[in-house]
């Protein structure tokens, strides 16, 4: 047996991946990392949803787990999965809604196998409703959301986020109610269904965007690298690049026109106020970059943090990497791969300090442990060579 110990924090659970592409993984890599006993269960025949399985894309996604092959349209393989449940504490999904009930695994199936079942189900737009058959994908949901609508410079059309921030989003909230679903299932002894979606996911990180309008009915518009309300918060032209400069507050704007020795901007009028500077914004952008214009973004980094203003270069991924504090951070780990090699993924972002998260094994080779998953269950040799046979497994 090669159970997977990546940490001892949640080394008591075992999870049941059904996920694919990349909100359902996320959500499970974090369970991984943690040390969750994950088996991920793909289809016999293989599928490329999720990419080449060498692609770092698949590699950061699918750590920490061991892999085993079943098919859940058999009799057989589904009576497996059964069998599977009442050893779990999660199952993880992101079909569309109705393929779990097709398919005979919803909520509703597995807690008569096991009552302590928790079902973990990701959409694109929730289980029911209006777009409940409709497929779910990052963009589609960033667009819905009104992430699109935000982003970008003011006249240009819409923008995409530049990563799949509503996925991901939507797998990390899936976790955090895993935990607590977990947390309450030790006081009422019950299992119980969790659900995240993307478009709600996508809701969640426009956060004062977002309440801008259920509060008081202000729709947001883009701003391109200004903040909506704080000015001058933005993205500056530099003798070599760009800088972030953050400033909100009239202490932060006096250090700031200090610093850059623009007295003059001090005393205008239209700059006077929080509101003044934030409506008077292009005239203002036009004068700091004037000024920021005539330094490196490295001088004016030294300048602006002896000054007390928040500010920060604006890196490409390779600068990133090299970042010092960054390095420090340990944002990158190593782990080997038995066919790639060594291979540096992205490391698990949260820190516990008795119990750490680790990246223990790269991801499995498909199928790599399903024998040894159904000795676990107490087959027999005869019977698992006959499922390999039947294509069960």
């Amino acid at each position: 047996m090669t159970k997977i110990s990546a940490s001892s924090a949640l080394s008591r659970f075992r999870v049941l991946d059904l996920s694919r592409v990349r909100a359902g993984p996320a959500c499970v890599r974090q369970l991984a990392d943690f040390g969750a006993d994950v088996i991920k269960i793909e289809n016999v025949n293989p599928e490329d949803l999720a990419g080449p399985r060498e692609s770092s894309d698949f590699q950061n996604l699918h750590r920490n787990k061991r892999s085993m092959t079943l098919n859940l349209k058999s009799p057989q393989g589904l009576s497996i999965f059964k069998e599977l449940v009442k050893t779990a504490d999660v199952v993880v999904e992101n079909y569309r809604p109705d393929v779990k009930y097709r398919l005979g695994i919803d909520y509703e199936a597995l807690k008569l196998v096991n009552p302590k079942i928790i079902l973990v189900s990701i959409s694109g737009f929730g289980q029911d409703g209006p777009y409940e058959k409709l497929p779910g994908f990052d963009q589609l949901a960033q667009g819905l959301s009104g992430l699109m609508s935000v982003t970008g410079n003011p006249g240009e059309g819409p923008m995409r986020v530049g990563a799949a921030v509503a996925d991901v989003a939507a797998g990390f909230l899936a976790a955090m109610g895993v935990l607590t679903a977990l947390l309450e299932r030790e006081v009422s002894g019950e299992g119980q269904w969790v659900q995240s979606n993307l478009l709600q996911a996508g809701l969640a990180l426009l956060d004062f965007q977002a309440a801008r309008y259920t509060m008081s009915g202000e729709v947001a518009k883009q701003m391109g690298n200004d903040h909506p309300t704080f000015m001058p918060t933005s993205a500056y032209q530099t003798k070599d690049g760009y800088i972030n400069i953050a400033v909100s507050g009239l202490g932060m704007w006096e250090k700031f026109c200090a610093c850059i020795k623009r007295d003059d901007l001090l005393e205008d009028s239209e700059f006077k106020t929080g509101p003044g500077r934030s409506k008077g914004r292009a005239r203002l952008n036009l004068e700091i970059n004037k000024t920021t214009s005539t330094k490196s973004t490295d001088e004016w980094m030294k300048m602006l943090t002896a000054g007390g203003v928040p500010c920060g270069p604006i890196y490409t991924m390779d600068q990133v990497f090299a970042d010092p504090q960054v390095q420090h951070l340990g944002a990158s780990a190593p782990v080997n791969h038995p066919e790639l090699g060594e291979l540096h993924l992205l490391n698990q972002p949260v820190k516990l300090s008795r119990t750490p998260a680790n990246l223990k094994t790269a991801s499995p080779i498909r199928g790599a442990h399903t024998r040894e998953v159904l000795i676990e269950l107490g087959l027999g040799e005869q019977a698992i060579e006959n499922y390999f046979a039947q294509g069960v497994v």
